[in-house]
Parts: structure tokens; C-alpha cells; sequence
């Protein structure tokens, strides 16, 4: 009787690299398992040194991540795996996005970098004017993230 594959023991051990991709766009530059970590200056709000990072299941919102951080290194967007739990992003879910369809998330605990991606297409540079403006334009309003 033929073996069934699955029935081996490595099989239960596999790991399934496209299970769940997890994103996160950025200006720093790391390299494959480094830990990206909370502490460094926010690139939104007040600028303060930050209390979560962030990564999204889908890449649009990386892709804002990478257009929209501060610095002046090369827009990089890497895949990452959370070392610990991660919740849904509150500016993105509860004001704008209920139900999280952007897949957006937050975390405390950090994220290894597992690869890069480097071939995307970014925005407009017109919508990235206007995206600028806009975060420009809640600053000036007091309205800050509640991710500071």
C-alpha cells in the first residue's frame, strides 16, 4: 500500500511560507533577520519616539508606509513575521476603516524581517502630495495618531 505524504512526521513540520505575508513600509534599511523594534521617532502625530510598529496583510497600505516615512533613505517595503501579538491599527479600523479591510495592525513585540519586496508600483506623486497635505493639515489641527 502506497504511503500517504502527509503522513510523514517532517510533514507536520513544514512551514508554509505564503500562509500569511505580512508587510511593512518603511525609509530604514535592514537586512534579512533583523528585528524591526518600537522606539524609534514616529514618522506621523507628534513625532514622538514610537510605542507600536506596524505591518499590513495587504500591500497598498505598506506601500503608503514606504511613500509617506520620514528620512531620506530608499522607500523599502519588507515582509516581516510579529515575534509576538499584534492587534488591529485603531486609525485605521475604528475612525476611517471599520471591519480593518486594509488589514492593518500594530504591535508592541518586533518583527523580523523575512525578505523584501522590490518590485511594487508606488502612488501618484500628486495623491503622495495630497496624502502629505492632508496628515500636514490634521498636524496643524491638534488631530494626532493614537498610535504616539
Amino acid at each position: 500500500m502506497a504511503e500517504n505524504k502527509l503522513d510523514h512526521p517532517w510533514s507536520k513540520t513544514v512551514h508554509t511560507p505564503f500562509a500569511q505575508a505580512y508587510f511593512h513600509g518603511t525609509k530604514a534599511n535592514f537586512e534579512l533577520g533583523d528585528l524591526i523594534r518600537v522606539g524609534y521617532t514616529s514618522n506621523f502625530g507628534k513625532q514622538n519616539k514610537a510605542k507600536y510598529i506596524f505591518l499590513t496583510a495587504t500591500l497598498d497600505p505598506a506601500i503608503w508606509g514606504a511613500e509617506l516615512a520620514l528620512g531620506e533613505g530608499r522607500e523599502r517595503i519588507y515582509i516581516v513575521e510579529p515575534t509576538g501579538p499584534i492587534e488591529d491599527d485603531p486609525d485605521l479600523t475604528d475612525r476611517k476603516f471599520p471591519g480593518n479591510p486594509t488589514k492593518s495592525y500594530r504591535s508592541t513585540e518586533p518583527f523580523r524581517v523575512v525578505g523584501e519586496v522590490t518590485v511594487w508600483q508606488g502612488h501618484p506623486r500628486e495623491q503622495i502630495k495630497a496624502m502629505k497635505e492632508a496628515l500636514e493639515s490634521l498636524k496643524q489641527q491638534g488631530i494626532n495618531s493614537l498610535n504616539d
